[in-house]
């Protein structure tokens, strides 16, 4: 459309009626939050709760400056300041009706790789009350087997050596904390809103590892007068494609160069742990609990392996996104006793949540047909993934006697994934994974030892010397690299329940 409207501040009274805009005055919003890792969930998640909060209360001390540390973040930087830090939010329903909302509480962006001094500098500042964190599992740094910090990493090994120019997230936090200490200033608080479990705790232990090889004496103060609250996070929100984009344009006449899209459903429970003051987010939507540990064992347990147990099988058979996955029957079964048999049976009861509804609505919220989340975005990253959503399910079942055959198809998918890199049908799969060479070299030496794949300690741990599980695996392994028609046996573990 040639006529579109260019999003930024001063058009937002052109645009049409029907889409919805801040109703706050920006000018006046101040950046309490920092924000490092502004993606597509961050802009469709925390970022959208402070701008519902914004407008309702005008709680102005609560806008957002958004942070990136990687070179590829500067697309999003330059975009977002183009557009003065508005992006539209594009709300798919299951029914096909779209909500598009324009969301205007980032007001500021820094790319650390720039200029490393003015993200610290702005970390110390008395007006930053919260860092917050969307980094994906991979970027706390933690070793999977053993849970320990990583100073192999490249980016710690300079941040140790050079403190006041550095790489990494640890880095960068460290610096802003010990700035506000001497400055005499009380910390930020540090809130996680990754799909870790306890990631509050994790980001805890991560930098107080990193923060005592740097300065004991700093590690020391922010292991006593940080806090790191535990939350849960919740919303699918799949990667923004030109499409998207194309919809904004000719349909709403708006030229938006980086919307976001997402379902209707959002949950956050969150630990109320705070040490400098926090936004009222409970009264847009969020729980503040004392305790989220049931909350996100559910949602990581069954949501989060849910999606993996999906993106692996389906990679394999040929499927494309979640929705493909769920309209599939033999999918959508095979999914539900995943989570019936196998994680459910493993799950505390969690206050005010009937686990079968919670699950039903699973199924339909992946089942979403506007909702087009690709199984390559679901698949990326897995050996930072799976040792959390899903290999603890295993081990627990392993444990209890319980059932873990589902569970062992989907590793064998897996390695037939990371071996060969094709679909049955011989499509390239697209893989994205900071172990990517070592799961190839992993898996390539199934052929003679079928147990080759699952002996990479870092993601199993001591999983292959289970002989249960084992055996399981090891005949799943030898009936994939037969026939990778991976619905084959899927059906016979569905047949072998009946």
């Amino acid at each position: 459309m040639n006529n579109a409207i260019t999003l930024n501040q001063k058009n937002l009274s052109r645009l049409p009626d029907s889409i919805s805009v801040p109703t706050y005055d920006r000018s006046k919003v101040t950046a309490g939050i920092m924000h490092i890792g502004v993606g597509g969930f961050h802009r469709s998640h925390e970022a959208w709760y402070t701008n519902e909060l914004l407008s309702k209360t005008g709680a102005t001390e609560w806008g957002i400056c958004g942070v990136g540390l990687r070179e590829g973040d500067r697309k999003i930087a330059d975009i977002l300041k183009q557009q003065d830090y508005l992006y539209t939010l594009i709300v798919k329903h299951p029914d096909g009706r779209i909500e598009n909302q324009v969301i205007g509480s980032i007001v500021d962006f820094i790319l650390g790789g720039d200029d490393p001094g003015a993200v610290t500098d702005r970390m110390a500042q008395e007006t930053t009350k919260i860092v917050s964190l969307t980094i994906t599992e991979g970027g706390y740094n933690f070793k999977p087997a053993t849970g320990e910090f990583n100073f192999k990493n490249p980016e710690v090994k300079h941040d140790l050596a050079h403190p006041e120019s550095p790489k990494s997230v640890f880095g960068f936090l460290t610096r802003g904390l010990k700035k506000r200490r001497a400055a005499g200033l009380p910390p930020f608080t540090i809130q996680s809103c990754d799909n870790i479990q306890h990631n509050g705790d994790m980001t805890r232990k991560m930098l107080v590892a990193f923060a005592r090889k740097q300065d004991p004496e700093l590690a020391e103060w922010i292991e006593t007068e940080v806090c790191f609250p535990n939350a849960m996070v919740d919303r699918i929100t799949p990667v923004t494609t030109p499409a998207d984009i194309e919809l904004l344009e000719n349909e709403y006449g708006i030229t938006d160069k980086w919307p976001v899209t997402c379902e209707p459903f959002s949950q956050w429970v969150i630990e109320d742990k705070f040490c400098n003051g926090r936004p009222e987010w409970e009264k847009v939507g969020a729980q503040f609990v004392p305790d989220v540990t049931p909350y996100e064992t559910m949602k990581i347990r069954l949501l989060n392996a849910g999606h993996s147990v999906l993106g692996l099988l389906g990679s394999i058979h040929g499927h494309g996104t979640i929705d493909e996955c769920v309209a599939d029957p033999l999918f959508a079964n095979y999914l539900r006793r995943f989570m019936d048999f196998e994680a459910t049976p493993v799950l505390d009861p969690v206050d005010g949540i009937d686990l079968d509804d919670y699950k039903d609505s699973l199924i339909e919220r992946f089942g979403n047909p506007n909702i087009k989340d690709n199984l390559a975005r679901i698949c990326l990253e897995s050996s930072s993934k799976l040792p959390k959503f899903l290999i603890p399910t295993i081990n627990e079942n392993l444990e209890r006697g319980g059932s873990i055959e589902y569970a062992a198809l989907v590793i064998a998918a897996w390695c037939y994934y990371s071996d060969k890199g094709v679909s049955k049908d011989g499509e390239q799969l697209e893989i994205v994974d900071d172990m990517k060479d070592e799961l190839h070299k992993a898996a390539a030496g199934t052929t003679s030892n079928k147990l080759s794949f699952l002996k990479l300690k870092p993601v199993f741990g001591n999983l292959a010397q289970n002989k249960t599980f084992a055996e399981e695996y090891s005949s799943m392994i030898a009936a994939l690299y037969e026939n990778p028609d991976i619905s084959k046996l899927m059906q016979a573990k569905l047949f072998g329940r009946d």
